[in-house]
């Protein structure tokens, strides 16, 4: 099904949506391929979340809509949607950074990808990258090890990024696919590492800071985020800190 909805600007304050309950084990799937796009999401994955505020940047929020998954009282049929995942012309889609690209080209909205061959290049190297920058700031923690090397790295890297382009904070200068497949992670690394091993991971990093604070301007990524010590508490149940 094709959307036909231009989405507001990035810093534009549209009405708060009323998010629909998160389905659990007594629940019925949804209709699948009955002409409605949906994105299957859990509210607090950071990957899901990519996937959110793409949808949100758009304007489609009458065009796709959500299902979330109470991953604490998981479904039946929990494993057919275990990703974020869209149904949108009689296909099934995951992986969020394959979906963020796909609802960007597929659905009416601002377009995220620049036509610069630079900044599109630039784009899709940092996209690429964002698996690895995830797995080098999330390793040690789930390892239960002090700072790394790799840790510094991974985010003087960033820190690096965001100074290429200066006709913004953001990576590209104007805000596109590549913040938001970064932002969700810097979202919980940065509660993570402030509290779990005391380190403030935009402190020396201002091109970072400001990032991160442009970001907390966009309403389509704010109405997605969840309060931090309840990540904070997720995170330290995960990892069995008391």
């Amino acid at each position: 099904m094709a959307a036909a909805a231009a989405g507001p600007g990035p810093t534009s304050a549209p009405a708060k949506e009323t998010l629909p309950p998160a389905l659990g084990s007594t629940s019925q799937p949804p209709p699948v391929f009955d002409g409605t796009t949906r994105l299957y999401i859990c509210y607090f994955c950071p990957f899901a979340q990519r996937a959110w505020v793409t949808r949100n940047f758009k304007g489609l929020q009458d065009k796709i809509e959500l299902v979330a998954i109470d991953l604490q009282d998981k479904p039946a049929w929990y494993k057919e949607k275990v990703y974020p995942q869209g149904t949108h012309n009689n296909e099934i889609r995951g992986e969020s950074l394959d979906l963020i690209r796909y609802i960007d080209s597929n659905f009416d909205g601002p377009a995220r990808l620049p036509e610069d061959a630079a900044k599109k290049q630039f784009a899709d190297e940092l996209i690429a990258y964002a698996d690895a920058f995830t797995k080098a700031l999330y390793s040690p923690l789930m390892a239960h090890a002090d700072m790394s090397d790799e840790v510094v790295a991974a985010l003087d890297k960033l820190e690096a990024a965001l100074s290429k382009f200066n006709d913004g904070p953001f990576f590209l200068g104007q805000f596109s696919l590549a913040d938001i497949a970064y932002v969700t992670i810097l979202e919980r690394v940065q509660i993570y590492y402030s509290h779990l091993r005391n380190y403030d991971i935009a402190k020396g990093r201002p091109n970072l800071e400001r990032f991160i604070e442009e970001m907390n301007k966009i309403d389509a990524y704010t109405q997605t985020k969840n309060d931090p010590l309840f990540l904070l508490d997720l995170a330290k149940n995960h990892l069995k800190i008391a």
